[in-house]
């Protein structure tokens, strides 16, 4: 069975968006400085010799997790903002959307986007199914990553650490509670434009 991955890009002072989330700016302000890294054309994302593969961290990183996913998590947040830039789900599999709305699935290019009002717990039994052997992958917003790190339904944690100071916005760590979240660190991978930080959560 796959596992349930976290993956967020941060900034160093561990914001995972920018202030003043809206449709004309789902990163909120600034927040797209977050994601300039999988957009970078030179360094790390250069090509191998066929003129065509890119390689390199950034990009092995990019090719693993399209490979590994098999189902999709986001908030419904996330959907509100992001749906009308995407024109599609996110990745090309089942894309489910935490909420307290009932709607029918929306079926896009790639895939479906599946609405689930019953709670964390349900939504990512139905990733799994969907998923099958492959990774759930809980990539969208930052307060419904940090839920479901609450609710201890998270097996890794994939932090892609940007070298910048946002200094507002939403951080993806922020009402944990008191008790300690330990974590063993699996991975450190560098390059100029981002560090690829990798924890699996002990159960």
């Amino acid at each position: 069975m796959g596992r349930t991955v976290l993956s967020m890009s941060v900034s160093l002072d561990g914001f995972a968006a920018g202030p003043d989330v809206a449709a004309e700016q789902p990163m909120g302000r600034g927040g797209e400085r977050l994601h300039e890294w999988l957009f970078q054309a030179g360094g790390d994302r250069s090509v191998a010799a066929d003129g065509v593969t890119p390689v390199g961290v950034d990009a092995a990183q990019i090719r693993e997790r399209e490979a590994t996913t098999g189902a999709v998590v986001i908030g419904k947040r996330t959907f509100d903002v992001g749906v009308d830039l995407w024109q599609d789900t996110p990745f090309p599999v089942p894309c489910f959307v935490v909420t307290h709305e009932s709607r029918d699935p929306l079926t896009m290019k790639s895939d479906v986007f599946t609405f689930v009002n019953d709670g964390l717990r349900s939504t990512l039994d139905q990733a799994r199914h969907a998923a099958d052997d492959r990774n759930v992958l809980i990539m969208g917003g930052p307060t419904t990553g940090r839920q479901f790190v609450t609710a201890g339904l998270v097996d890794e944690i994939h932090l892609q650490l940007v070298p910048v100071l946002l200094g507002a916005g939403t951080r993806l760590f922020d009402d944990l509670g008191t008790d300690h979240i330990e974590l063993e660190r699996t991975a450190v991978l560098e390059s100029p434009h981002v560090t690829h930080l990798r924890f699996d959560v002990p159960k």
